[in-house]
């Protein structure tokens, strides 16, 4: 029986060899598969960062002219309460400039009461406004040349010439 074994030898040889070629070739398809697998998927994780990063660069910018448009409209929006209230400032001041004069006219009254008939008619009921000035009445008109109208009026004249005031000196 030994010898027979001798004789399978060979054979056993054979398939051993095989087997382990068989084996090789399996493991080199495998090594050269799993290396493609890589390099695909390295390729696309390098796709995915590149528009990852376009994307997070795009709404970075996106978020970044929001807030600039945000910036300025907050800046903006406090010129407006600026103007505003340095308006106010120069309206308060204008009102008192007026009431002042008229104070100390004793005959700006008169000139401001035939005004007002000059404009309404004799008929026109003109009455003294405390803060000074007048007001003057006829059936279906009205005419206000109070001190603080007198004064709204003259800056309201100023117009598009108020401007000035906001620009730097």
């Amino acid at each position: 029986m030994t010898a027979s074994l001798d004789a399978l030898d060979p054979v056993r040889a054979e398939l051993l060899r095989a087997a382990r070629s068989s084996a090789d070739a399996v493991l080199e398809r495998a090594r050269a598969e799993a290396e493609e697998t890589l390099r695909t998927a390295r390729g696309t994780a390098a796709e995915v960062r590149a528009r990852a990063r376009a994307r997070g660069e795009a709404d970075g910018a996106a978020g970044a002219a929001q807030e600039r448009v945000r910036a300025l409209q907050d800046a903006w929006a406090l010129e407006l309460v600026t103007r505003s209230e340095v308006y106010a400032e120069l309206r308060t001041a204008v009102r008192a400039g007026v009431r002042r004069a008229l104070a100390e006219g004793g005959a700006t009254t008169g000139r401001l009461t035939k005004t007002a008939q000059a404009l309404l008619g004799s008929r026109a009921r003109v009455t003294s406004v405390a803060e000074g000035g007048v007001t003057a009445e006829v059936p279906g008109r009205r005419l206000d040349l109070s001190a603080d109208a007198l004064a709204d009026r003259a800056l309201e004249r100023l117009g598009a010439r108020a401007e000035r005031l906001w620009r730097p000196p």
